[in-house]
This record gives C-alpha cells, structure tokens and sequence, in this order.
C-alpha cells in the first residue's frame, strides 16, 4: 500500500490521462448510457444553502462549491490507506459526475453528518460529499430539491491576483446548480493537472489556502484570447489554462465548454 505521506495526491492519478483523451474527442461526442441503471449511476452529491429569508451571493455560491467540491477529494480520509480512499479513487476512475441539490434550515443541519466537507465564502455555505450511488442516497440527501437554486447576477470585484480563475462561458447560461458542478469539475482538473506536471508544491499551497479561487463571468474578449481551442495541452502548459468540457446530459449540449480554469 502507498505511503500517505509519499503520494498525498494520488487519488488524481485517473484524471490526468482523462483530460487529455476526452478533450481529444469530437465536440458532440457523449457517453453511450442508454444500457445504464440510473440508480447505479455514482455521484458527488453537493448540497448549496440558499435561505429564503437570507439567500447567498450567486458569486460566492459558485466559490465556495468549487472550493468543495477538491477539498472533499483531497481531504486525507482519500489519502491512499484513508478510509474514504477507495469510494473517491473509483469514482475519479469511472465517469465524473456531480449533482447540485438545495437546503436550507433543518434540512442543511441534517446533511452536515454525512461524510463530506462544507466550505464557507462570504455568505455562502456548500458541502460536498464522498461519492455515491443514486441508490445508497440516504434520505436526508434525496428529499433535497434539485431544481429552484437560482439567484440573481451579483456584481463581483476584480478576481484575486494571487488565486485560480474560473471563467464561465458567456455564451452559455446555466443555473446556479449546474454552474456549481461545473466549477467543482474545474477545480478537480486544476488540482489533478498541477500533481501531474510535478507542481504538489503548488497544490500544498492552495491546499493550505482553503482553495480559495474566484469565478467570474467572461466577457467575450476574455473567452476568446483563453479559449484553448484544439490544443488543450499547449494552453495548459504555456498559460495554465484549462477547460471543462460538458458530457451534455443536463442543460447543455454534449461538448459544450462551459469554464476556462486559469490558473495564477
């Protein structure tokens, strides 16, 4: 068994190929699932706290789920020997899926006992859970509301200088939820791209910062001059810009690219 303490972030192993050979495929290529048990289906269930009385900032929302969203992955229960490393590393192996789910009062309480981590920006509150099935859900997870997590546009300061930025397409509108998913797939392929150029020290360090990132609606000069286009791996390399490619199965169409993580 691994040392822990040697390869802290191993469990991002399985991505780092999976970047690159799904950003290779053709735009409207999706998953075949037409043959899919969907209660066989395994999930990162996230759950966002949107008050009625008080709800929370659409920007800090997104930050604190994508921030979640790696904390929980990389939290050192997944750690190689960890009890949470083998739900994590099967998960990362197979198909990255995440569904955004809403609570407020009593019911965002409840879900604070099960194993996952809760990240607070601002004046917003998101837990990320350990992977899933659709069938072992537990109850206090499935009674939660999936649709109705919109909120309205906010007007964010400048993104932090010393922090990632996730840029979300300006061409493609997608609800607090989805866009949640989205952001907590960027910040996984931030995180797994870093420990596969070599950069764990670079990760330590947003390790120890909270994963702090901003997210950020791109204009469209923006999106143009960071877009990586049909190389992916020359983005990353010569810029540290990444992308989150859509499977398509909610919202958007398959291939849509809906964040450009970048990287500072």
């Amino acid at each position: 068994m691994p040392d822990p303490a040697i390869a802290p972030f191993s469990v991002l192993d399985p991505l780092i190929s999976r970047y690159s050979s799904w950003l290779a495929l053709p735009g409207e290529v999706t998953a075949d699932t037409s043959d899919e048990n969907p209660q066989n289906v395994v999930l990162m269930p996230m759950v966002l706290r949107i008050e009625r009385r008080e709800p929370p900032d659409r920007t800090a929302l997104l930050e604190a789920a994508a921030a979640a969203a790696i904390a929980v992955c990389l939290d050192e229960r997944c750690k190689p020997g960890g009890e949470w490393h083998e739900a994590m590393r099967t998960w990362i192996s197979g198909r990255i899926r995440k569904v955004a789910r809403r609570a407020r009062g009593a019911h965002w309480e409840a879900v604070q006992a099960l194993p996952g981590r809760t990240v607070r920006v601002g004046n917003a509150e998101v837990r990320a859970f350990l992977p899933m099935r659709v069938a072992d859900m537990p109850k206090e997870l499935s009674r939660l509301q999936i649709s109705g997590s919109e909120l309205d546009a906010d007007e964010p300061p400048q993104p932090a200088a010393d922090a990632p930025t996730l840029w979300l397409n300006p061409d493609v509108p997608m609800s607090a939820g989805k866009s949640a998913a989205q952001v907590g797939h960027a910040t996984m392929i931030l995180a797994s791209l870093l420990h596969g150029a070599g950069l764990d020290a670079a990760l330590e360090r947003w390790a120890v910062d909270d994963f702090r990132c901003s997210v950020r609606q791109a204009d469209a000069d923006t999106w143009e001059r960071l877009h990586p286009c049909d190389d992916p791996e020359t983005a990353w390399r010569r810029a540290r810009v990444a992308m989150v490619r859509d499977a398509g199965f909610t919202e958007v169409e398959p291939g849509t690219v809906t964040v450009l993580a970048q990287w500072r």
